[in-house]
């Protein structure tokens, strides 16, 4: 490259070089149309999926003193409202599983409370910002 008499490049030169770099550089892949808000949700999913359902020591309380016990497929099903929960982006949701109603905070993967049909005669659920019924 010649700089000639001075010690600057040319407007010339500097867009010539810049556009042989340009050329040489190695080229990002195209997008493939997926949204941000896509992408975050997807990933969230899969942190939620990757977790074990936990119990809080409050709903552990809750489902001993009311001898609610859950078979393998209302867990599993409670898992999996928990994940379509974290995939619509809710942070606190009701997950209602046959006659149970449970309260998660989906972030932590967490179960808050946990209640039966007895204990629903109000039908009046507070602090949650969405519901997955199962």
């Amino acid at each position: 490259m010649n700089i000639g008499n001075s010690q600057f490049l040319s407007i010339e030169q500097l867009q010539d070089q810049y556009l042989k770099q340009q050329k040489t550089a190695p080229s990002s892949k195209p997008t493939q149309g997926i949204s941000f808000e896509e992408i975050l949700h997807k990933q969230q999913a899969q942190e939620i999926e990757a977790k074990e359902l936990k119990f809080s020591k409050h709903a552990s309380n809750r489902l001993n003193d009311r001898n609610i016990e859950l078979t393998k497929e209302q867990l599993e099903r409670l898992h999996d409202g928990t994940k379509k929960a974290g995939e619509k982006g809710i942070r606190e949701s009701l997950v209602l599983v046959d006659q149970l109603a449970f309260i998660v905070n989906v972030k932590n993967n967490t179960v808050i409370t946990a209640m039966d049909q007895t204990e629903t005669d109000e039908n009046i659920f507070t602090n949650i910002d969405g519901a997955v019924i199962m």
